[in-house]
């Protein structure tokens, strides 16, 4: 079944990994910028990153026939240093300009601090000064609900942003209302030993699923993670009854109508 991987750290997973990907029925694959393990000692360490996730990746991803497209940013937790933050930020707007890049992302907060709070508004501001798609990254554990409304209360009042072209990650049964009720997209990760299990998240989808603004997806890295969690979770709702048409609207149609306000993201339904 044809399915949009719409977060994945490919460069943290090994070839074959995409050929996985692409044996499993995933016609594009999405990378969000992200923390690599540890803390990037320059702007230039950044910029290497940026490029590998704009240039080399996507020739990788191409030798499977498949599309790879990314996201780009300071993840939150590099951001305790604004200063250094700024450093990287100004790298930004030249890869917004890059043919696979969706948009500003994975934003967001990691333990909720001050510094977090002001670069994840900081980035923002750029996306909406340079007209991009959003991805947030929302904190893990106890601190998810009050990061994720504090992220939703700093985009609500930010001018010039539209729920509709925001995608709020890492989701969970306390969070994904609030987030869909207030007309933003939803996205529930899965993951083998925290985040969501395919069975969890399918729980969340019967529950919350009649909406049109949520996917699931891997976010797979250098941690315990799956690739492919997302066929492995389609198989779980094949299981429940779901019909083939519903499961599409998920894995793939969902996905595609939200990277497709991106005009570089060339996949139609």
């Amino acid at each position: 079944m044809r399915y949009i991987e719409p977060h994945a750290h490919m460069v943290s997973r090994t070839t074959d990994d995409y050929q996985s990907l692409v044996l499993a029925g995933c016609k594009a694959v999405c990378e969000p910028a992200f923390w690599a393990g540890f803390d990037r000692s320059s702007a230039q360490g950044f910029y290497d990153y940026f490029c590998q996730l704009t240039e080399y990746e996507p020739r990788r991803a191409a030798k499977f026939h498949l599309k790879h497209y990314s996201w780009i940013c300071i993840n939150p937790k590099e951001a305790e240093d604004p200063e250094f933050a700024r450093e990287v930020i100004a790298l930004i707007p030249e890869f917004l300009k890059k043919d696979n890049v969706l948009g500003v992302g994975e934003i967001g907060l990691n333990k909720n601090s001050v510094n977090e709070v002001k670069i994840f508004e900081e980035q923002v501001q750029l996306a909406v000064d340079h007209n991009q798609l959003i991805l947030v990254h929302t904190p893990h554990l106890e601190d998810k609900f009050k990061g994720t409304r504090l992220i939703i209360d700093m985009l609500q009042r930010h001018p010039g942003v539209d729920p509709g072209r925001v995608l709020i990650d890492h989701v969970e049964e306390h969070t994904v209302k609030m987030v869909l009720d207030l007309g933003f997209w939803a996205g529930i990760t899965l993951y083998p030993e925290s985040k969501c299990t395919p069975p969890r998240a399918v729980d969340m989808l019967e529950q919350y699923g009649s909406t049109d603004r949520i996917w699931m997806n891997s976010a797979c890295d250098w941690g315990v993670s799956d690739p492919l969690a997302l066929p492995k979770a389609i198989f779980e709702l094949r299981k429940r009854g779901f019909d083939d048409d519903t499961i599409d609207r998920f894995v793939y149609r969902n996905p595609v109508n939200f990277l497709k306000q991106c005009p570089k993201f060339r996949l139609t339904i």
